[in-house]
């Protein structure tokens, strides 16, 4: 994918034309991040943690030897005893062990009895924008990278995000590659029809790298965006506004929908949607699901070629009743977060619960979610990875992870499942000869494993380590930073 980047100011109409990003914190439900606690006397300050957390570490010329390759072109596929030379950030060479000739310089890493696969993809992650510290902003990126995962598209744009990724680029950050969406177009960031075309102008002469879409522009202001975005050669993903649907999202050729937005909706008659709060309300009229619909639905979004992120295992959280206390409980991974927003969540799924009100009509909406899912995979759709973190209990990185679990639970092979995070991310953004595999010439984003994650996804949790951007950390190394952002 090639996008313009962007010039080294905005210009102030376009900054006019942003919404805080507390907007997104407010519409569902996650408060920002409140500052760490002053650290006991004679402790190491959390400041200092996150800086060594956020450092990158220099690169070096790698040779991982005698390692066996998880393809991502053929399911099953798996080439033992292989040495991946990787030099300034890209693989230079790949081949059986002993017919390649690794230089004196490299940093010599024991690849034997262990996996190596391409990094993972985030295709719904949300950076830290105006207003975030820089100990958040480390925080947030460090996470992701921690778990392998390298590439995040970030749907929640912001202009500080555009120095973050291209300051991510050139080594100065710690953090997966980014690809940067503009700020949503809804909510309180609504444009009519007549301001939408000048808007999505300046989001592409500023380098974001999409459009998103989130839920209220109407038909009118959704069609002058999608017009205007196909003129600059924006690509356009997101939401399904209510007011023009899914099959008006198919149609217009939206690139992903995430969240599957609209997809129970839409198999409740039209008469008796109309007016349901988006996101939520759902809940109350998902006992009118019309199950039989399912197929069209898969067939229209088939041949509209929509790629789909479906973020199921936060919607569960979302509609799926457990308590924000027992999830606080269950999930270790939330104490890297900061306190204050673990006790934010925790607050804001009860406050959720309460306006979904109705327990049984939420069950019956992760039901059909399910259902919806199973019928997309079989059906040839597009899945892509994403989560939609952070959110409520969906911790960067970690909640891959869940993600990735959750899809096989529903069905998919821990192979098919690898692709919608590796190879598939990289077809969709058309850089299939830039990453997605560990071949020659590929950017070096790599996750090395004690275990074959063909025979449980959750092996990809069991790390040796990750390459990123042609830079090694040792499993050892990625510990000893999350320690430090650990309560």
């Amino acid at each position: 994918m090639t996008r313009p980047r962007h010039p080294a100011s905005v210009r102030p109409s376009l900054l006019h034309s942003l919404f805080p990003l507390s907007i997104l914190f407010l519409t569902f439900g996650l408060p920002a991040c409140d500052p760490p606690e002053a650290p006991s006397p004679g402790e190491p300050s959390l400041a200092e943690d996150v800086i060594r957390v956020g450092e990158p570490p220099p690169r070096a010329v790698l040779a991982i030897e005698g390692v066996s390759i998880i393809s991502t072109a053929s399911e099953g596929e798996v080439l033992e005893g292989q040495t991946v030379l990787v030099r300034e950030g890209r693989i230079a060479a790949v081949g059986p062990s002993g017919e390649v000739e690794v230089p004196d310089d490299a940093e010599r890493i024991d690849g034997q009895g262990r996996y190596l696969m391409p990094g993972l993809a985030e295709m719904h992650g949300h950076l830290p924008g105006g207003g975030a510290d820089q100990e958040d902003l480390e925080r947030t990126l460090f996470l992701y990278v921690a778990n392998g995962v390298t590439l995040v598209r970030g749907m929640q744009g912001h202009p500080a995000q555009l120095e973050t990724r291209d300051a991510v680029a050139r080594g100065e950050l710690l953090g997966p590659r980014l690809v940067v969406s503009s700020p949503a177009q809804g909510w309180g960031n609504t444009p009519n029809p007549e301001e939408a075309p000048a808007r999505v102008r300046e989001y592409a002469e500023a380098g974001y790298d999409l459009l998103k879409i989130g839920e209220n522009p109407t038909p009118e202001a959704y069609s002058a965006l999608v017009e205007t975005a196909r003129e600059v050669d924006l690509p356009v993903a997101g939401h399904v506004p209510d007011e023009v649907g899914l099959q008006g999202v198919l149609d217009a050729g939206q690139v992903t929908i995430d969240h599957l937005d609209n997809y129970v909706e839409e198999l409740v008659p039209e008469e008796r949607r109309a007016g349901i709060a988006p996101l939520w309300g759902v809940a109350e009229v998902a006992h009118l699901a019309e199950e039989d619909r399912i197929p069209d639905l898969v067939e229209a979004t088939v041949d509209a070629g929509t790629a789909q992120v479906p973020t199921m295992a936060l919607w569960e959280i979302f509609f799926g009743g457990r308590s924000g206390e027992d999830l606080r409980e269950a999930l270790p991974e939330v104490r890297y977060m900061p306190r204050g927003t673990v006790d934010g969540w925790v607050e804001a799924l009860e406050a959720r619960h309460e306006a979904i009100g109705d327990p049984e009509g939420a069950a019956r909406v992760v039901e059909l979610r399910r259902q919806v899912f199973r019928a997309l995979h079989q059906g040839g759709a597009e899945l892509l990875l994403g989560t939609d973190s952070p959110q409520l209990f969906s911790v960067p990185g970690f909640a891959n992870h869940r993600e990735m679990a959750l899809w096989v639970e529903l069905g998919m092979s821990p192979w098919e499942v690898i692709r919608t995070g590796t190879r598939g991310v990289a077809e969709h953004l058309g850089e299939a000869a830039e990453f997605g595999a560990v071949e020659e010439g590929m950017r070096a984003d790599l996750i090395l494993l004690e275990a074959n994650p063909l025979e449980d996804v959750g092996n990809i949790q069991r790390r040796a380590g990750v390459v990123v951007d042609g830079r090694w950390l040792p499993e050892e190394e990625i510990q000893r930073r999350l320690a430090a952002l650990a309560w």
